[in-house]
């Protein structure tokens, strides 16, 4: 199986335990709110442990651009009422896993909106 596929069945089953077989060890998560890269596959799976569980309502990908290197995933989702709009843009090492994962989002309520509940989830895991 690859990668992507592997990350579709992660974000199916919402299981963040199944990220380490993807994650390189020194991945390198990048925060649409977090101005400094959060390294490492610890950090970066806690960050996307947080995600699964703030971006659950509705989230689903609407478009995908893969190359063996990248992959752009489009993707939309709703909280308190707001819709996200966001991307997932990941790069892939020559193992094949993801060295690097970067989330972007829109519009402003929505990165305001995403800010504050993960600020309180991320709060919640690291307990």
């Amino acid at each position: 199986m690859n990668t992507l596929d592997r990350w579709h069945q992660i974000v199916a089953t919402g299981d963040p335990a199944l990220l380490d077989e993807i994650l390189a060890e020194d991945c390198v998560f990048l925060s649409p709110v977090v101005h400094t890269p959060q390294r490492g596959r610890d950090i970066t799976k806690l960050y996307l442990a947080g995600a699964m569980h703030v971006l659950n309502d509705g989230f689903r990908y609407v478009k995908e651009v893969v190359t063996p290197e990248h992959a752009v995933l489009e993707f939309v989702c709703e909280i308190d009422g707001i819709e996200i709009n966001g991307v997932d843009i990941m790069s892939f090492d020559e193992q094949g896993k993801i060295s690097e994962f970067k989330v972007m989002v829109r519009p402003l309520k929505a990165i305001n909106s995403v800010h504050a509940k993960m600020q309180q989830m991320l709060e919640q895991l690291s307990a």
